[in-house]
């Protein structure tokens, strides 16, 4: 709900998709198919969307709302189902070792252009993602660093340059595009040319985007097809950026679909509307390690994390119905369950907030902001607006903590797709409020390890973190869950350094209206069946 602002990774996710709900990065969505037996439907199926996709090339954005998108249009070489287990996709059959992973790549799929999706389309896909040049954000995210993939007839080969335990994962969120837009990618901005089972139509940003169903498709997850009856034939995407305006068009029969995370999910919940609900982060704060911001003092940080009641952003953020995090992956099905954030995040004590700062020479000014080396204490404060009024609410309670605390903050609520400029671009921030949503703990590696967005990589924050990457290339050295308790130590780093605070989970629901459909973090287009 990244993959609301949950962003899951621009150069990811995920963001990763970003979200599920508010953010960044998704991951991890999945589906049932509909059962073959006559052409689609002719209803159209309206889903509401809280920010704009922006530019459509799936391969080069991070926000939640362009993974919604790319899923109408774009398939992926596997998916993974609800139970975590690996459902084909443009692939057949695929086999892995410590070294590759091989695939097959089905007969007979066709793009939206007409042209055929071959094992050579797919290996131009991989290796376009995997050079650093092109600066994607799946890079890192949903595909390991150094991998190179080549094709002989059907068969796909990645080669991996060192263990990749949760590949196969990753690549279930890593959309195909065909020839043509592999050939100029300027051309991917307002279009699409997918194998997916619908075609843009027609594009009004920051309006609605909309899609026709393509007949003939029967490559889905697990062998889904568009032949089915409940299927729409028309798919609009609408940007409603307002939730409880969302929730009085699901009442009313004018919107299908919508994600709802705040007050508003109870009056759905008692109407009856259908839903489907999963895990997410939805707070998660950053801090800008990068030279030149006051976060990239380690005392300033942990002085941000004690000054505000965790607890108490928790409640507000989510209404009451939260959840304190335990691991940076909320995506359900997560391969690595445990807890490492609360045992090693600092007590909330705003005495000790300001007597740290104290000891590192953070001294109180004429004006109450600390100072050190005639350098005021300012922090740039960040937060997504998909989060809503209780996204506002609770920033404006961590603002007064840490103006308490001694710090000067200049806050502002942005939406996410002019937050991810800011975060991939101009690193024009010190806290932001970002959450990213995972599947699998080696998706966010490359968010706070490795070279930085001035270096050409996805660290947004510039985070150096030794202790994170030494346990991280142990725990990469096995396949699959043998090295989750590695993976756990290694997340627990990145909480007792302070580089990254996740602070509220909670479950986030897709409401439906004459429309019912399976998904995790995302819609499965051949799960949706039109009702009523």
């Amino acid at each position: 709900p990244r993959k609301v602002p949950l962003m899951t990774a621009r150069r990811n996710a995920a963001l990763v998709s970003i979200i599920t709900c508010a953010g960044l990065i998704t991951a991890a969505c999945t589906g049932s198919g509909t059962d073959a037996g006559g052409p689609a439907s002719d209803k159209t199926f309206v889903l509401a969307t809280s920010t704009d996709p922006g530019a459509l090339d799936p391969s080069m954005g991070a926000s939640s709302a362009l993974f919604w998108a790319s899923r109408f249009a774009y398939d992926t070489l596997v998916n993974s189902a609800l139970d975590g287990t690996v459902q084909s996709g443009l692939a057949s059959d695929w086999s892995q070792d410590e070294e590759k992973v091989v695939f097959t790549i089905k007969d007979g799929i066709t793009c939206s252009d007409g042209s055929a999706f071959t094992a050579a389309t797919a290996a131009a896909n991989i290796n376009f993602i995997s050079d650093m040049e092109n600066a994607s954000p799946m890079l890192g995210a949903f595909l390991p660093v150094g991998v190179t993939a080549e094709a002989e007839g059907s068969t796909l080969t990645l080669h991996t340059a060192e263990p990749a335990p949760f590949i196969l994962s990753g690549l279930s969120d890593l959309f195909m595009v065909c020839d043509a837009g592999l050939a100029d990618r300027s051309t991917l901005a307002a279009a699409t040319n997918g194998t997916g089972p619908y075609a843009l139509t027609e594009a009004e940003p920051n309006d609605h985007y909309t899609y026709q169903i393509r007949d003939g498709y029967t490559w889905g997850p697990d062998g889904a097809a568009t032949d089915g009856s409940d299927m729409p034939g028309e798919v609009v995407i609408r940007v409603i950026e307002n939730e409880t305006t969302a929730a009085n068009l699901l009442l009313s029969g004018e919107v299908n679909a919508a994600l709802i995370f705040g007050a508003d999910s109870d009056r759905l919940d008692q109407a009856g509307l259908f839903s489907v609900s999963a895990n997410s982060v939805i707070g998660e704060a950053w801090y800008n390690h990068a030279e030149g911001h006051v976060t990239s003092d380690p005392a300033v940080r942990e002085a941000l994390v004690k000054a505000v009641d965790l607890a108490e952003l928790r409640q507000v953020l989510t209404s009451g119905k939260g959840t304190a995090p335990t691991t940076f992956a909320t995506v359900d099905p997560v391969p690595c369950p445990g807890e490492v954030i609360s045992a090693n995040l600092p007590t909330f004590d705003l005495a000790a907030a300001q007597a740290v700062l104290e000891e590192a020479g953070w001294v109180p000014g004429a004006d109450s902001v600390r100072v050190k080396d005639g350098v005021r204490l300012k922090i740039v404060f960040i937060h997504d607006s998909a989060l809503g009024d209780p996204g506002a609410a609770a920033a404006e309670l961590a603002r007064a903590a840490w103006v308490s605390a001694g710090f000067e903050v200049e806050q502002s609520q942005l939406p996410t797709d002019q937050v991810e400029p800011i975060l991939f671009g101009s690193g024009a921030w010190d806290v932001m409020w970002e959450p990213i949503n995972i599947s699998s703990p080696d998706q966010i590696v490359g968010f706070v390890s490795g070279p930085d967005i001035a270096s050409g990589g996805t660290n947004f924050a510039s985070i150096d973190n030794a202790g994170y990457v030494a346990k991280v290339a142990s725990a990469m050295e096995q396949l699959g869950t043998a090295g989750c308790a590695t993976w756990l130590e290694a997340e627990a780093e990145l909480v007792k350094a302070n580089d990254v605070t996740p602070f509220a989970n909670n479950q986030v629901k897709l409401f439906g209206s004459g429309a019912e459909f399976g998904r995790v973090s995302t819609i499965m287009p051949t799960s949706i069946k039109m009702v009523g």
